[in-house]
């Protein structure tokens, strides 16, 4: 299950966001995330105590974005371990949660690969248990490295495609903290450039249809104090005919074989408006993003969403209490896809932790997940 409690935000604004941990209290481990479907107007954590509550937040957007799927999804399988319920039961409910987003499985995976090897091996529940957490601790922490190497070399890319400085940059969704064990993926790209003192501007699109754009990404820059301005997508056009778009930095939810990137439904409007006006059109994930058994975009499921999302409007400060104000007529179909799928083709590169693709092929994306799994393994 999964319970409350209201954290005051107003007082201290510190520009790491705990958005996930571990506590041990005296009834019992659980896991503590920080509920994003109240952001921004208040930081409220919920307090997972079994692995269904988790995968209900998982499924209801409480947390949320690829890198941090896979921390959750490995704390998950660790804590049905060593709360004592069924490990491969609760596996499979967690890595199911959400269909389109690669890492939630991955990170499932190596925590129930842990917690398997170790019980094999030792015959002891308690032994595999410390085993499967220890998986999701180190999920954690490679996350958080990651984090920083894909923000350097980002902003290496960013330097050396617009050698002026003065970057002004146009993202999508929501991409920073609240997704990652560190300050996140594209949007830490663009911190990175905020804290040298080259970032002229970020231009957030609201993103529809959960506006995590403006709930998540704008709190994120108002906390980092970074000059941002907040447009609706369909604005979008508009500012890469006035020139006031140097490039675009998305974050992605699964990348194909081929390298066609799945991320927030509007990304791929954006990478045909960046390829027709010239401008660097940019993913930054961990290389746990790519799949290697996903072979091209149309291979990818793509997730589909409640239609009540788009034909009503719900605030965060009254989620819960009834429903959301209808904007459509009653009984308005909807066409709600979480995700949308950018042909490799009008990607400029693929940043990770291990390095940046460009151009994006196929090829080149193989080498890259080789020779990141040479340096795990060493």
């Amino acid at each position: 299950m999964a319970d409350q409690d209201a954290r005051s935000g107003e007082d201290k604004r510190p520009t790491e966001i705990p958005v996930l941990r571990w506590e041990e209290p005296p009834e019992g481990p659980v896991l503590v995330l920080l509920d994003q479907t109240r952001l921004p107007t208040e930081e409220v954590e919920l307090v997972c105590t079994d692995p269904a509550g988790l995968v209900e937040a998982i499924r209801s957007l409480a947390v949320r974005g690829a890198p941090l799927l896979g921390v959750a999804g490995a704390y998950g399988v660790a804590l049905a371990a060593v709360r004592g319920f069924e490990v491969e039961e609760a596996a499979a409910a967690l890595a199911g949660a959400r269909p389109t987003a690669v890492n939630l499985a991955v990170g499932v995976r190596r925590a129930q690969a842990a917690h398997q090897e170790a019980l094999a091996r030792s015959g002891d529940a308690g032994q595999a248990a410390s085993a499967a957490l220890a998986a999701a601790r180190a999920v954690h922490e490679e996350d958080a490295r990651a984090s920083a190497r894909m923000a350097a070399h980002g902003l290496a890319l960013l330097d050396e495609l617009l050698p002026a400085g003065g970057h002004r940059v146009l993202t999508h969704c929501n991409s920073g903290s609240l997704v990652s064990g560190g300050e996140g993926t594209a949007f830490a790209v663009a911190l990175a450039a905020h804290r040298e003192g080259r970032l002229r501007r970020l231009w957030v699109d609201e993103t529809r249809p959960l506006l995590q754009g403006a709930r998540l990404t704008a709190y994120e820059a108002a906390r980092n104090d970074m000059a941002y301005t907040l447009l609706t997508d369909s604005a979008a056009g508009s500012l890469f005919a006035a020139g006031e778009v140097d490039a675009v930095l998305v974050g992605a939810d699964r990348i194909a074989a081929d390298g066609s990137v799945a991320n927030k439904v509007g990304s791929y409007p954006l990478a045909v408006l960046a390829r027709y006006h010239h401008v660097p059109f940019i993913v930054v994930a961990p290389v746990t993003t790519v799949d290697p058994h996903t072979p091209d975009g149309a291979s990818i499921e793509v997730e589909q969403r409640p239609g009540y999302e788009v034909t009503e409007v719900t605030a965060p400060q009254v989620a819960g209490a009834g429903g959301g104000i209808p904007v459509a007529p009653l009984g308005t179909q909807a066409f709600n896809p979480a995700f949308d799928v950018t042909p490799p083709e009008l990607v400029t590169a693929i940043v990770t932790e291990e390095g940046v693709v460009s151009p994006v092929t196929s090829e080149a994306l193989a080498e890259l997940c080789a020779r990141s799994r040479q340096v795990t393994i060493s």
